[in-house]
């Protein structure tokens, strides 16, 4: 992890000196000005995360330079030092928003440990933060089960997970891709800054540019104050960008500059700022295939795809349902304060033959609804509620081979064909709004799935 960066602003060049030397010795990385001028051109530039400043200086005080960093509304913490203080002034500089207020002769000892303060009370303002723009994801281990597959998975996770480098994680709708991603920061070594989740397919192109990258007062109709977007709150931390491959493609030159770069603007500024941030991508699109469409940049492509994850569907790992199942049924028991349900071995088979076209997030909808509807502590099948054709006759590849946009039309056909046509049950089963349905049988151009034939697309049983 990046080193938290620190400014020191005196006019003394021996204290500067000392200062800095000690600082670096210490692990941070240091930086200097001697005035209040060249503070504010180094917060324009690459804000740092402590200020240590004199008070008195020889174009201004401190109390400006806390008004410079409210102003440009950056997490910056100040400590103040002065030869002369006073209570009133010690006062007066706290109110205006430093954190610490410190007399000279400065003991290094003390420095030292208000420095540490300051790291730790801003690592807790991003994730605070974070908590407030972003929803937390229920704590699960991604790699629960028997499967050698899953192994697979747990190892490579494990040799990439220090290496702070972009990862894509690819899956189908429903496998977990979100929860591998907090596992990712939660045992990383960013796991004591901000975990920012970001989903991409549910925000316009306006939107979505103002919540990644901030805006200005002004900025555009609406913009009524000053905003901060989530790759300045991700600053030392992990931007997880769910469903990338819904990225409308004019935003994405400017992520990729942030991934390139460390460097954006927000909405209706011309001052470039920087962030320091870990890009974890997900997606069930084959962003290959997007690239060569042009619906996607292969650039930004080849960026996020520094390391390559694949979380396999469930019916890939059976041998692994009935772990799941019950960890889920534990879980659940506890969250809506029900007994808890126990599967038989006829049941366990039942789910076990199932294709699960919405992966785990359709299996824990569906064991939802039998911890909520079922009279007994026995679950058996006719509990569950599952289709009585469960596998499907086998499928004819077309030339070329299949793509997960194939595979993902040829599923959402098979659901919608299981419903009835009702859109409402298929995207509950599918584990997705319906919106988002609406948008994808729009865009495969699926018509009423009751009077056709399946698209001829293996559902990979």
């Amino acid at each position: 992890m990046t080193k938290a960066k620190i400014l020191i602003i005196d006019d003394d060049p021996a204290i500067l000196a000392a200062l800095s030397e000690y600082l670096q010795l210490e692990g941070y990385a240091v930086v200097s000005a001697p005035s209040i001028h060249s503070a504010c051109l180094a917060l324009e530039n690459d804000p740092p995360d402590i200020a240590i400043l004199d008070y008195q200086l020889p174009d201004g005080d401190a109390l400006q330079f806390l008004l410079a960093i409210k102003s440009m509304n950056l997490l910056t913490q100040a400590i103040i030092l002065t030869g002369h203080g006073t209570i009133d002034l010690a006062v007066k500089a706290i109110k205006e928003g430093a954190e610490q207020f410190i007399t000279k002769p400065v003991q290094f000892s003390v420095l030292t440990s208000y420095v540490r303060t300051c790291v730790v009370n801003q690592q807790n303002r991003r994730k605070q933060l974070a908590r407030k723009l972003t929803n937390s994801r229920y704590e699960k281990n991604p790699f629960q089960g028997t499967s050698d597959v899953m192994k697979r998975l747990e190892d490579s996770v494990c040799r990439l997970i220090s290496i702070e480098r972009p990862i894509l994680i690819q899956g189908e709708t429903g496998t977990g891709k979100g929860v591998l991603a907090q596992w990712i920061h939660a045992n990383g070594p960013r796991a004591d800054d901000a975990f920012v989740d970001v989903n991409c397919a549910g925000l316009s192109k306006e939107l979505l540019e103002s919540e990644l990258f901030g805006h200005e007062k002004g900025a555009f109709t609406g913009a009524a104050s000053v905003k901060q977007g989530l790759v300045e709150v991700a600053h030392r931390g992990i931007l997880f960008l769910d469903e990338i491959g819904e990225m409308d493609i004019t935003v994405q030159p400017k992520l990729l500059k942030v991934l390139e770069e460390k460097r954006f603007r927000r909405l209706g500024d011309v001052r470039e700022r920087t962030a320091d941030i870990q890009v974890i991508a997900a997606t069930n699109r084959d962003l290959m295939r997007a690239g060569q469409e042009g619906r996607f940049r292969e650039d930004l492509y080849f960026r996020i795809n520094t390391f390559h994850l694949c979380i396999p569907p469930l019916r890939s790992r059976r041998e692994d349902i009935p772990v799941l199942a019950d960890t889920i049924l534990r879980s659940l028991a506890s969250d809506l304060a029900k007994e808890q349900r126990q599967l038989s071995h006829a049941a366990e088979q039942a789910l076990q033959s199932y294709h699960w076209p919405g992966n785990i997030r359709e299996l824990r909808n569906l064991l939802e609804r039998v911890t909520l509807t079922c009279d007994s502590q026995i679950v058996e099948p006719h509990n569950l509620g599952l289709p009585a054709r469960t596998v499907s006759p086998s499928p004819v590849f077309p030339p070329g081979g299949v793509t997960l946009a194939d595979m993902e039309k040829h599923v959402i056909f098979q659901v919608l064909q299981a419903e009835g046509g009702s859109v409402a049950q298929a995207a509950l089963r599918l584990g997705i709004p319906r919106s988002t349905l609406y948008q994808k049988i729009k865009t495969y151009k699926i018509s009423d799935s009751r009077n056709q034939d399946p698209p001829n697309y293996p559902d990979m049983t």
